[in-house]
């Protein structure tokens, strides 16, 4: 795990521009990636968002539990590991009047297995790196026909990690 860890990191540093800003609003790009925290299970999550104006984004996130807790004796497979959402966030940093460097932003994703909210903070420092920390929220659960493993990537989960603005 921390050999993937270290992979994924090394190779999202290569996308690294020399910015500070944590969201300029239009065409901004910021990539994310840190680890997922949850009940059962352990993991990594990606986030990649793009800013549609001054104050809103759009993205996608991909997460994959590496650490999984085995349920009566059976470990659950990759479709129960692994989860896509597309998301919407409001961009606060500006509306809130925060230095330049930081953002708050709630949000509403949707997933292969549930449709839910999120409230996530980004710190950034000198060139285009920084820290975020997000807290996500299932609000309405799909029907799953596999009761075993259902509660996987579908529960309250915080993320932490490092985050990237990739804006060329």
């Amino acid at each position: 795990m921390k050999k993937l860890i270290a992979s994924l990191f090394v190779f999202s540093v290569g996308f690294v521009s020399a910015q500070t800003s944590a969201f300029k609003g239009k065409d901004d790009v910021k990539f994310q990636i840190g680890a997922n925290l949850q009940d059962g299970g352990t993991g990594i999550v990606s986030t990649l968002d793009y800013g549609l104006g001054e104050s809103f984004s759009i993205g996608v996130q991909a997460g994959y539990l590496l650490g999984v807790k085995e349920i009566t004796g059976i470990k659950p497979d990759f479709g129960d590991r692994f989860d896509v959402k597309a998301r919407f966030n409001a961009n606060l940093g500006k509306v809130l009047d925060l230095p330049s460097n930081i953002d708050i932003y709630p949000g509403l994703n949707l997933g292969l297995r549930n449709f839910g909210g999120h409230l996530g903070a980004r710190y950034f420092f000198d060139k285009g790196f920084g820290l975020f920390t997000e807290m996500q929220f299932p609000i309405a659960k799909y029907n799953d026909k596999d009761q075993l493993f259902r509660n996987l990537n579908n529960q309250f989960a915080v993320n932490v990690g490092v985050s990237f603005d990739i804006t060329k």
